[in-house]
């Protein structure tokens, strides 16, 4: 038995990415490991549905500041709480360890997800970037054990911060359960008809920022002849990039093809497995989970050949320059036009998926634990 903490601040606020990975990490554990104690650090609590089951779990003990430790609990006044619950592990979700948390005996590890702000620096500003380099660095340094959620990831951590590699683990992620669960064909179109989205479609689910590369995505659309300009639901928020998406669709004609809708994370399932492709051209990512959605629904997936995308996606996704819309252009042709093609592709993808497998990391991260132990 181990006594296991985690910071559980996204766990409890964030309901994108770092979130949905701590939820899923955490929740597996308490699935497949029912017998270890398990404390979640959270300088508050938000409740959302999401959140529900690490509430009402008797297996979780959830740890907050009293109303005179709020300043730097997170990062300095934890070791106290940590210290009185006597772990033997402390992970941090998301790229970050408290200060000075190696004088306690306990076993750390981290996990970094992406070094995005060194690769593109112009999208952050100065102190931003200054206090993510800090601590992602004293993080990689303090830790007894690291996880990269990617190879990609693991080579930007060696690289930017001179760490052994041996003290660094790839862990991929899994996704959300209810992606891997067939939906009847009535609980999809109550959700098409709910959002007023076409039958047909291509889906995009994701930040709408340059990183993600959605003005290609149109771009390139623009190229396809008119009759084959499937609509294109996209899923995410967005501001100033967002409004320059709109106004190239505006200029293209192409506003009535392009539906931007925001969803219930319960609703996603149906989108992705009536989509007719997944989309995902990202110049970058940690690891991309939206493409394993995808995968686990039985939807062919276009991406980039960069970064760790070709990790995620597997042999059977149709990988291209994310700069290149021609390239772009000629992907959604081919799985479009070629049944054959797309028939390949999801029995590929399928098979490959199965790589991230809930119980099968889990059993990985835990093998790390008690050897750290």
């Amino acid at each position: 038995m181990l006594r296991i903490g985690f910071d559980a601040k996204r766990l409890f606020h964030n309901f994108t990415g770092l979130g949905n990975y701590s939820r899923t990490l955490v929740k597996n554990v308490a699935e497949y490991y029912p017998d270890n104690p398990l404390f979640l650090y959270t300088p508050s609590v938000k409740t959302h549905p999401e959140t529900q089951f690490f509430l009402s779990n008797p297996q979780f003990q959830v740890i907050q500041p009293g109303p005179r430790e709020q300043f730097l609990w997170r990062s300095l006044g934890i070791k106290q709480q940590i210290s009185k619950n006597k772990l033997d592990i402390y992970h941090g979700l998301s790229h970050e360890l408290p200060f000075g948390i190696k004088k306690l005996p306990i076993k750390t590890v981290v996990t970094i997800h992406d070094l995005v702000f060194k690769k593109y620096p112009e999208y952050y500003g100065f102190f931003d970037r200054k206090m993510y380099d800090f601590k992602f660095r004293y993080a990689c340094e303090q830790a007894d054990q690291i996880i990269a959620i990617s190879e990609s990831t693991r080579q930007d951590i060696i690289t930017y911060y001179d760490i052994d590699p041996d003290k660094i683990e790839v862990i991929y992620q899994s996704c959300h359960d209810s992606f891997k669960q067939d939906l009847s064909d009535r609980t999809i179109r109550q959700v098409l008809q709910k959002y007023q989205l076409p039958e047909n479609f291509m889906l995009f689910v994701g930040s709408i920022i340059p990183r993600k590369n959605l003005l290609n995505v149109v771009r390139a659309m623009a190229l396809l002849p008119a009759s084959e300009q499937l609509p294109l639901v996209v899923v995410g928020n967005g501001r100033q990039y967002k409004k320059t998406v709109q106004e190239f669709l505006q200029r293209a004609g192409l506003s009535d093809r392009v539906f931007f809708v925001q969803i219930h994370f319960s609703e996603l399932p149906a989108l992705y497995q009536r989509a007719a492709l997944f989309i995902y051209p990202s110049f970058y990512e940690g690891f991309g989970i939206p493409v394993i959605e995808a995968l686990y629904s039985k939807t062919p997936v276009i991406s980039s050949r960069v970064s760790s995308m070709p990790e995620a996606a597997g042999p059977g996704a149709l990988l291209v320059d994310p700069g290149s819309r021609e390239e772009l252009a000629a992907a959604m042709q081919q799985l479009l036009s070629d049944e054959a093609l797309r028939a390949r592709s999801v029995e590929a993808g399928y098979a490959y998926v199965q790589k991230f497998n809930s119980e099968g990391l889990t059993d990985q991260l835990m093998r790390l634990y008690e050897r750290l132990v």
